[in-house]
């Protein structure tokens, strides 16, 4: 079963080998394991859904689509299968990305490595064998010679802590764990908890849907509407023929890796008529761009202002009431230094008489009633509770997992303080543990699909390289990783980011440090670092000889 050198009869007899498992089945996993079949390698996945989609297995609330174009989200190392997929949207919604996901499992014919409602609890890193044990949700344990995880950037919800919560008579729920069944609201009083990106979906679909809803808010984010449409057979033809420059520059000319018109002048380089003008140009188009309209937005303040004003000003032309438009304006951020949210009739939603803003920054939410949601003394009767309070971002799947390195010491431990990586790829002290777009990446301040496939071929093509060069074991070196995550903060600090309490900075996470995770230098020079540091041999990452290669310099 395994491709790779022996390790000598020292694995455990009952264990089933592998040279890697990949943990998790989503985009990434998937990737992930078809470059390594193609390598010849002997792979297991688990994944803990009951399918693959990753994100887009679980997200199933009311309204869920991508905020990144559908043809480019969209995978790029099959040109049939880019050429071949027919997305119906200009944004494709949760349900399509899925029936994608299922496609591609199908087409590259993945399902028989995978083993699905199977969760990772233990991966054990085994100093005589040079091997991981891997322990199961079934009770079962692998062995395997890598480790790769797969587990998704958005992927541990985050239930908050509020008291009363469990003694709420009626239906509870998490955007992120959406019922597959779905949830008709018809007739019923709803509170929706937050107003992040799920919720900026879903609050426009639920008012629809219910008799009343109540939108507790604490902090307001800026939306940018996506003008979403059905995309014609001739838009579709069109994009696919420049699919080839679409994905070269997303890998190498693109801070986020979406192909889009870039700015060559700063916000203040126009007079107040043409930056309004270009405001407008963009905010008709919709989307993640809009903050593309100049190219100092995320690095100078009084640039930054120009946007967030003009956005809060459309925010005052939307909203009838100005007391709630007063609201539903971000204050307390740059426009960017959070994930722009993409919106379809968000702020306009608040026009309906059936949908009341609750303002709870002052007040808070003091508790959860029986029948009812208290917050600044006043009681809001509800029958269904959506909590839309997002996800312990980037470190809260790998947490999840009692992962243990070099003597025992497990990743929490070592990520107590905050997480340490090189590239965002391996963290010093666990040899052979791969993580696919994590901490120290771009991963999710880009488009999330360009960055996997990124981190995917550079692992496959390292674990090949290591295989034909004879060694047994990959780690980073702790100088590489020091130097690594004082870059990431560097480069963090040079721009507006950090000013913002977000999750990149792990800010809704009540003790988990404050810390900016992803690299913001781009995905273009990012890719070029990864590229350089494995021409030099991979530099920064210490190997130790497989038996076989130090047996034949022994005989030598």
């Amino acid at each position: 079963m395994s491709a790779l050198p022996s390790m000598s009869g020292k694995e455990h007899s009952n264990d089933d080998v592998y040279d890697v498992v990949v943990v998790g089945a989503g985009f990434a996993g998937m990737y992930m394991l078809h470059r390594l079949r193609g390598h010849g390698f002997s792979v297991r996945v688990y994944e803990q859904g009951g399918d693959v989609g990753g994100t887009w297995y679980w997200n199933r609330y009311p309204g869920a689509r991508c905020d990144v174009e559908s043809m480019q989200y969209s995978f790029s190392f099959s040109d049939e299968l880019q050429q071949e997929w027919n997305w119906s949207e200009r944004y494709a919604p949760q349900g399509e990305i899925l029936k994608y996901a299922r496609h591609v499992a199908e087409r590259f014919n993945l399902r028989g490595h995978i083993q699905f409602n199977t969760r990772v609890d233990r991966a054990e890193f085994e100093e005589d064998t040079n091997a991981w044990r891997v322990t199961t949700s079934d009770g079962k344990t692998v062995t395997a010679k890598f480790v790769v995880l797969a587990t998704g950037c958005l992927s541990n919800a985050r239930v908050p802590d509020i008291k009363g919560l469990t003694e709420f008579a009626g239906r509870v729920y998490h955007t992120g764990h959406w019922p597959h069944e779905g949830v008709d609201f018809a007739g019923q009083r709803v509170g929706v908890i937050g107003t992040g990106s799920s919720a900026i979906q879903s609050i426009p679909v639920i008012a629809g849907q219910a008799r009343h809803l109540y939108v507790f808010q604490r902090t307001p984010n800026f939306s940018i509407p996506a003008h979403n449409a059905e995309l014609t057979s001739e838009e579709r033809e069109a994009f696919r023929k420049i699919y080839p420059e679409v994905r070269r520059f997303a890998r190498e000319d693109a801070r986020n890796g979406i192909y889009a018109e870039m700015p060559d002048r700063g916000a203040l380089d126009d007079g107040d008529n043409a930056r309004r003008a270009k405001y407008e140009q963009r905010w008709a188009k919709g989307g993640l761009t809009f903050v593309l309209a100049y190219n100092n937005l995320i690095l100078d303040k009084t640039a930054n202002d120009t946007a967030a004003d003009f956005v809060r000003g459309k925010i005052a032309e939307i909203v009838k009431d100005p007391a709630t438009a007063r609201l539903l304006q971000p204050d307390n951020h740059p426009i960017g230094s959070k994930r722009i949210c993409v919106d379809t009739e968000y702020y306009a939603t608040f026009n309906r008489p059936n949908v009341t803003l609750v303002d709870i920054r002052s007040a808070g939410i003091e508790r959860v009633l029986p029948n009812a949601v208290r917050s600044g003394a006043k009681d809001y009767e509800i029958d269904a509770l959506v909590l839309a309070t997002g996800f312990d971002a980037m470190t809260g799947s790998v947490a999840k997992i009692d992962i243990r390195g070099h003597g025992g010491k497990t990743l929490n431990q070592k990520w107590a303080e905050g997480p340490k990586t090189y590239l965002g790829l391996m963290s010093e002290g666990f040899p052979n543990l791969f993580v696919i777009t994590g901490p120290g990446s771009p991963s999710v301040l880009s488009n999330m699909i360009v960055s996997i496939e990124q981190h995917v071929d550079w692992i496959a093509d390292c674990l090949a390289w290591m295989r034909a060069s004879g060694f047994a074991t990959m780690e980073a070196t702790a100088e590489a990783e020091d130097k690594w995550v004082a870059h990431v903060n560097e480069v963090a600090h040079l721009t507006l980011y950090p000013q913002a309490n977000s999750w990149y900075m792990g800010a809704n996470i009540p003790g988990k440090p404050r810390i900016f995770m992803p690299y913001i230098g781009g995905v273009g020079v990012y890719r070029r670092i990864c590229d350089d540091i494995a021409a030099k041999g991979y530099e920064g990452f210490a190997m130790t000889a497989s038996e076989r290669v130090e047996r034949m310099a022994a005989s030598s």
